[in-house]
């Protein structure tokens, strides 16, 4: 990998003066004592012995003293901060996971989305993720035909429009409605 060059001056900060210190002070240090090994010893696997991402991002801290923590924290347009705690999060995507089950969502179908940045989007990708299933982004912006397409090309089966019930728009027939 070779260094990168930018026409910007590289910022340097006072460490001693920071209340929360950087988590990877030194990148290509970090980079060379990189150990898979590790990593994984780093991960607490799930209850029945596997891994899973979301598990390890949401669902240990929820189970435990953090259940109560801030895991994701919004600041809308008007300035109000809204913030989701590991449990609630563990929840909503439990809940979100079920109801994809209902539906019959198998491991490896792929669920679409146009939920724009909000809490419901990362209910919607962490609770595809639990059901094993693959969570595609789509920009909510993308007119229908946009979205018939890629919802073809990917071999989509399930759309997840924001603001109505993913039942109500699910292709289960493998045929998306362009509507």
């Amino acid at each position: 990998m070779s260094a990168r060059t930018s026409k910007w001056p590289l910022i340097r900060k006072d460490l001693s003066t920071m209340k929360v210190p950087p988590n990877m002070l030194d990148y290509e240090r970090t980079r060379t004592a990189f150990s898979w090994d590790d990593a994984r010893s780093a991960l607490t696997g799930t209850p029945g012995g596997g891994l899973n991402m979301v598990f390890e991002a949401v669902d240990r801290h929820a189970a435990g003293p953090l259940a109560n923590q801030d895991a994701l924290r919004f600041i809308q347009g008007t300035g109000e901060v809204l913030s989701v705690s590991y449990g609630e999060l563990a929840a909503s995507s439990n809940r979100f996971a079920n109801v994809l089950q209902s539906l019959g969502v198998a491991k490896g179908d792929r669920v679409f989305s146009l939920i724009g940045r909000t809490p419901e989007l990362y209910t919607a990708v962490a609770g595809t993720l639990k059901n094993g299933s693959v969570f595609c982004p789509l920009f909510s912006a993308f007119g229908p035909e946009p979205v018939k397409q890629r919802l073809l090309w990917a071999k989509g089966r399930y759309l997840s429009p924001p603001g109505r019930s993913i039942a109500r728009r699910s292709c289960p027939s493998g045929t998306p409605s362009p509507n």
